[in-house]
């Protein structure tokens, strides 16, 4: 947000206070997503991909996409580039606190949850490892997006593998549950077990590791017209798959663009049939998560077009009822009339 903010020279005649308690900017997280639309951090991005596969019941499908490449990008690097571009302006400051600031005439961007999330409801949450391996293993021109070929333990469980390079690769341990079975957690032990015998490596070193729980479901939030909500706590997540990233970027546009106006704009937010949608498939997630792997295995039978658009909340009609048609119908149909 500051950024969209600062390269559209919005804070030349005003200040901008950023609230963040952390010490320092580094790599945390990975950020992952179908290119759809251009962005502002290609130079962030660890790599591209055009093909993927997904696992399931010891079957493998696989899609190409020319036009949408899946991209990684580096918080680190995207933490860097936004500090260097916001310390030219000395309109913009950091502080620990709000308490440090006067926000008596100011807008508020909030992207922190008001409440502590209910960890009943549905998460996920998920622990990566980049390792490192000796020789040549994974081959870089294809992603595993998901791996359903492991323990589900009675909820919904994948790996995730984005090869970096022939000897470098982010290995991803996820579920979609609730965040009250501590089973669920044993992430380290997870990971070990699936790079040993799912993808066959042995010997491997961590060079890094990333942890992160994001909540499929919309908290509650209190509208106030001097807070603009942002981020997750803004409504930015897809609940049906966790992305973020770009939907964030989107916003902040939208936001710049009508900053001078924004409380007569209205809100903006994910299409209302994507929140109808994920709100049907969640609910048939939470009653039948035996029967997950095999629906997402289904999805990914339509044209890698088809599938991208729809998840990156950019498909037509038509698509839609391509993707609801690999769908089982009776157990839809009773999730949409509950």
């Amino acid at each position: 947000m500051a950024y969209e903010l600062e390269i559209n020279d919005r804070l030349k005649d005003k200040t901008l206070a950023i609230i963040e308690n952390r010490k320092e900017y580094k790599r945390d997280k990975t950020w992952s997503f179908w290119k759809v639309f251009d962005h502002n951090f290609d130079d962030c991005v660890i790599k591209s991909w055009n093909n993927f596969t997904i696992n399931a019941f010891e079957n493998s499908h696989e899609l190409t996409n020319k036009k949408f490449p899946y991209q990684s990008i580096d918080s680190g690097k995207f933490y860097n580039k936004i500090s260097s571009k916001l310390s030219t302006n000395s309109n913009v400051s950091f502080y620990k606190n709000l308490n440090e600031i006067n926000s008596k005439n100011s807008i508020i961007f909030n992207s922190v949850f008001e409440k502590k999330l209910d960890k009943s409801e549905l998460w996920q949450h998920f622990q990566g490892i980049e390792i490192e391996t000796q020789k040549n293993i994974f081959d870089e021109k294809i992603i595993n997006l998901m791996d359903f070929n492991c323990d589900q333990k009675n909820n919904v469980h994948f790996f995730y593998t984005l090869p970096f390079s022939k000897n470098k690769a982010l290995v991803e341990t996820t579920w979609l549950s609730d965040l009250e079975d501590q089973s669920l957690m044993d992430y380290d032990l997870q990971l070990e077990n699936y790079i040993k015998n799912n993808l066959g490596v042995k010997n491997y070193k961590i060079n890094f590791t990333e942890k992160g729980a994001i909540p499929l479901f919309y908290p509650s939030l209190r509208n106030d017209n001097k807070v603009i909500n942002i981020g997750s706590a803004g409504g930015m997540t897809r609940l049906s798959t966790g992305y973020t990233f770009l939907n964030i970027q989107e916003h902040s546009k939208y936001i710049v663009k009508n900053i001078d106006k924004i409380n007569e704009v209205k809100i903006f937010e994910l299409g209302k049939k994507y929140q109808l949608l994920d709100k049907v498939f969640l609910r048939v997630l939470k009653k039948n998560p035996e029967k997950m792997p095999e629906i997402f295995f289904n999805m990914f039978k339509t044209s890698s077009n088809t599938i991208i658009k729809f998840l990156s909340n950019r498909s037509n009609l038509i698509e839609d009822i391509n993707i609801i048609s690999k769908m089982p119908k009776l157990i839809f149909l009773k999730a949409f009339f509950n």
